[in-house]
């Protein structure tokens, strides 16, 4: 092997196998979709904890995707042993929002498409998406669900609270009901008629009436 044959290495041929003009503009695009992404996130997120951290990792796995397509278009024979790299990455992250899953198929998608060279179709998508995702998940065709835990010390008192509750809220379903002696405690869904809460004070002033403690209620429920 000559001194000349050292730099002809497959892995020195690969340096140059993708122009820094496209590395460039693929870079700045996927984090200019991954911004749009994380705003449309930030926007949508109805979850009980908001983390920023998630919203800056959808902009780095679209960056990251990009530039691993860019590598697999370069080099038929890389892609192979990528795939295979691949296959062996595990996740262990508990995904808390099912919405979650849609922003990190985005930020994948969009990467794949963008460095693919399909730039129309990463940037006009993107931005459809984003517009459809921020129009139905802030859409409120429903009232806000809560929770109401009532702790009453007798059955009378007990009566007494639903009554006025009933008068008080625009829907309450009774989930759940345990008695002890002395004591009830009742778990009710309710719709309230407006922002106001001051009737959870005057139903903890009852007679009879422990206590009485609202939570805002997140899970899923159906229309």
């Amino acid at each position: 092997m000559s001194f000349n044959d050292i730099f002809k290495s497959s892995f020195l041929e690969n340096v140059s196998a993708v122009s820094p003009l496209d590395m460039a503009l693929t870079l700045i695009l996927a984090f200019g979709i991954g911004c749009f992404i994380f705003f449309i996130y930030k926007k949508t997120y109805q979850g009980v904890m908001y983390s920023s951290s998630f919203g800056v990792t959808l902009i780095a796995l679209i960056m990251i995707t990009s530039q691993l397509i860019l590598a697999v278009t370069s080099n038929v024979v890389l892609s192979l042993g990528m795939v295979g790299a691949l296959s062996i990455v595990r996740f262990r992250t508990a995904i808390k929002e099912p919405l979650d899953i849609a922003f990190l198929f985005w930020s994948i998608g969009a990467g794949i498409i963008l460095a693919a060279g399909m730039i129309p179709l990463a940037v006009i998508g993107s931005i459809i998406t984003g517009l459809i995702l921020y129009f139905f998940v802030n859409k409120k065709s429903h009232k806000r669900p809560f929770i109401l835990v009532l702790t009453c010390e007798n059955q009378e008192a007990e009566k007494a609270a639903m009554n006025f509750l009933f008068n008080q809220v625009d829907k309450a379903v009774v989930k759940s009901k345990s008695v002890q002696k002395g004591m009830i405690e009742m778990n009710l869904e309710i719709r309230l008629k407006d922002e106001n809460t001051g009737f959870i004070n005057a139903l903890s002033d009852m007679n009879g009436v422990a206590s009485a403690i609202m939570v805002t209620y997140n899970g899923d429920y159906m229309a």
